[in-house]
């Protein structure tokens, strides 16, 4: 394996061990299962042989699950499963098998609901005790290796449990029993049913407001999640309803999130969250899932607001995504760990010192007053901890708060600022860079794929939807099965594993964000292939919304998630892309599909809407008013541009949009979206249709026209500045 993709415990300055035979993870793909290949522990991959053989020697099964950028999964690495003792025990108690939960979230996500209902609580590294038929009788998330601070080691905690499993085994295959049967049950119960009005809309708002942090930014306490689609909720419900403070909100959050530590301030990009409540010292790894959802609320933000900052933010992470994250073939890597040569964060950390030798005496102080940086240092990595003299770089103030410190002008500051920037990135780009996770996700690229799609519309910036295209082609090429069903993970040419709900939501999602920045109308002709295979295999015939898993899965529960979390859910998603797929197409059976699952969810929501702020964006799009813009004109004349450049300037977040050739009688989007037949420009000039529920207004040549058009359905598009 590439060192560079993946942790190196060879890297230099990491704890040197002597390496073991290679084990059975070492014919694996996942950069995070080949990290313990090498490990005395006898892994298997999760898979039959492995319940074959606990069956066959009455054994319990060792669960153990993580990914590769999480920090205490090699922590638990290097200080267990690489150490003979504990592999011993373990491979003498248990069969063991790992399991890397970005590769295979379906398992993931039934284990940490069974570790949350034996626990209450869950978190990864996921460690699961089970029978050999998968029923789970113990649970804990990091375990170490000996026992200390009121915490049971592995060497102390295998040899109690091998003792309970020859002596009780009955009572822990009849405690799994429980587990299990407690999660196949709440899978098959219909969630409360009913209808969402308005009403839920303002109740999650109210929510949000109350356990805002007015002083730095987000909700609530530490530690503090960027978590976006709460941020592009409040956007949309601002423009709904026009109360200030749903932007207010938005736009302190995203102030701070990228003038703080969780923004590499260096080589851009986001960590994945702050550890304090000032989004100060961050975990440092970084998720192409966070990078995604960020671009986009940054790019609606602006587009809602105007700041120029958040335009600015949005093509910062974008160009750490193209520069570190972008496979040669189209697609785009899962991840990079926060540890370099055993330390976490030891790369994006800085001494003054450093500082000072790569800009000189002068410009090294001021670049260290900018950006906080001291000689004792601000970044301790535990609270309570001594200085060490290491920085994280953040801005506490705005950099044009700084002009009249400097004597010097805006714009010379910002050359100042972004020159320092590139030599101190040149020097960074000399240290020992944290281990990269390769492999490449359908689900996490759908989400770059849009986000990527969506900043070409609004920045008019062809590159991007170069890049948005060609994941696009990645995904429908070498994410599919010769039937045509998408396949879940692809790592050194082999694609592998069954698509989950996520992969199919936001990879629908993603192609009607390619149509609607390129006007190509296959995109839509493969969202809608897309979504009839959803809706055959995923959807649940009896209670509405789709399983996470498809028909043929082979998993113990086949759950149906809705929750919002760090990624929105594919229950979410589904309801808000198939919705704007309906609308495009006038596919009224996709619309009915969506009003059955915003009443099969609802109950659910109800409980806690701030906890589904996804799907209350996908209600607010359905609740309307909505409507569909179709322009007819030809392509590339400067009436056409002029009009398609009118409506992406301006935030209409509840608009679809469609263009219709006009020097075609019978162009591919009518084939797609048979209402836009009979579309024709007026006086052969580049025309367009604002259309509600498919009635349509008194077409218009005039690009303002059309937007007051837009204005009077009751949505505003004006930005607020």
């Amino acid at each position: 394996m590439n060192p560079a993709h993946g942790h190196n415990p060879e890297a230099p300055g990491a704890p040197v061990r002597e390496k073991s035979p290679p084990n059975r993870l070492i014919n694996e793909q996942s950069p995070y299962l080949l990290q313990h290949a090498h490990n005395p522990v006898d892994w298997y991959p999760w898979g039959e042989e492995a319940f074959l053989r606990a069956r066959e020697e009455g054994k319990p099964v060792f669960l153990s699950i993580g990914y590769s950028a999480c920090h205490w999964c090699h922590v638990m690495e290097e200080e267990s499963f690489a150490d003979p003792q504990v592999a011993n025990l373990l491979n003498d108690v248990f069969i063991c098998i790992k399991v890397d939960r970005e590769e295979r979230p379906d398992i993931d996500q039934v284990y940490m609901a069974a570790a949350q209902a034996l626990t209450g609580a869950g978190g990864w590294p996921l460690t699961i005790f089970m029978t050999a038929d998968q029923k789970p009788f113990f649970a804990a998330s990091y375990i170490p290796k000996e026992s200390r601070y009121g915490m049971t080691g592995l060497l102390d905690l295998i040899p109690r449990i091998s003792k309970i499993w020859q002596g009780q085994r009955q009572e822990l295959e009849n405690a799994g029993n429980q587990v299990l049967e407690s999660l196949q049950n709440a899978a098959r119960t219909p969630p409360g049913e009913g209808e969402l009005s308005e009403a839920i809309l303002d109740e999650a708002y109210d929510t949000f407001f109350r356990v805002f942090d007015g002083e730095n930014g987000g909700f609530g306490d530490a530690p503090k999640f960027p978590t976006p689609h709460n941020l592009i909720f409040l956007l949309r419900y601002g423009n709904r309803t026009g109360k200030e403070p749903a932007y207010s909100m938005v736009e302190k959050t995203l102030h701070a999130m990228r003038r703080g530590g969780i923004f590499d301030q260096i080589g851009y990009g986001f960590h994945r969250y702050s550890t304090d409540a000032e989004w100060f010292v961050p975990h440092f790894e970084k998720m192409l899932y966070d990078q995604a959802l960020l671009v986009v609320a940054y790019t609606e933000a602006y587009l809602a607001t105007g700041r120029e900052e958040f335009a600015r933010t949005a093509r910062e992470t974008i160009a750490y995504v193209l520069r570190e994250m972008t496979d040669p073939g189209g697609g785009f890597y899962s991840a990079e760990d926060a540890d370099s040569e055993g330390e976490e964060g030891k790369f994006y950390v800085w001494t003054k010192d450093e500082i000072l030798g790569v800009l000189g005496e002068e410009d090294g102080e001021r670049f260290s007053r900018i950006f906080g940086v001291t000689e004792p240092g601000n970044y301790r990595e535990q609270p309570g901890e001594r200085r060490t003299g290491k920085n994280i770089l953040r801005l506490r103030r705005p950099l044009a708060s700084w002009v009249h410190v400097f004597s010097t002008s805006e714009e010379d500051l910002a050359w100042f600022v972004e020159s320092s920037r590139q030599k101190l990135f040149a020097a960074r780009e000399e240290r020992v860079r944290p281990g990269k996770d390769d492999k490449i996700l359908t689900d996490w690229n759908a989400l770059m794929i849009a986000a990527l799609a969506k900043a070409a519309r609004v920045f008019d910036e062809p590159d991007y939807l170069a890049a948005a295209e060609r994941g696009a082609a990645f995904v429908l090429t070498s994410l599919r099965r010769p039937d045509g069903r998408l396949l879940h993970r692809y790592r050194n040419g082999e694609a592998g594993l069954a698509a989950t709900l996520d992969d199919y939501a936001f990879m629908i999602w993603a192609l009607i964000e390619v149509y609607e920045a390129s006007f190509s109308p296959g995109y839509l002709r493969a969202a809608t292939e897309l979504s009839r295979d959803l809706v055959a295999r995923y959807w649940d015939c009896t209670h509405g919304g789709f399983f996470f898993v498809p028909d043929d899965s082979d998993v113990p529960v086949r759950q149906k998630p809705a929750y919002d979390g760090a990624i929105p859910s594919g229950n979410s998603v589904a309801m808000y892309a198939l919705f704007a797929l309906g609308r495009m197409t006038a596919n009224l059976e996709l619309e009915e599909t969506t009003n059955r699952m915003r009443q099969a969810f609802a109950g659910t929501v109800r409980e806690s809407p701030t906890a589904y702020s996804h799907f209350l964006t996908g209600l607010e799009f359905m609740l309307g008013p909505n409507f569909e813009v179709i322009i007819s004109g030809a392509p590339g004349a400067a009436d056409t541009k002029t009009m398609i450049s009118a409506v992406r300037s301006h935030y209409a977040p509840d608009a679809i949009v469609i263009f219709r050739p006009s020097e075609e009688e019978s162009p591919e989007i009518a084939e797609i979206a048979g209402f836009t037949r009979d579309i024709v420009t007026v006086g052969g000039k580049a025309t367009a249709y604002v259309c509600t529920n498919y009635a349509c207004d008194i077409p218009t040549t005039d690009p303002d026209e059309m937007l007051r058009l837009m204005k009077s359905t009751g949505k505003s598009p004006e930005p607020i500045v």
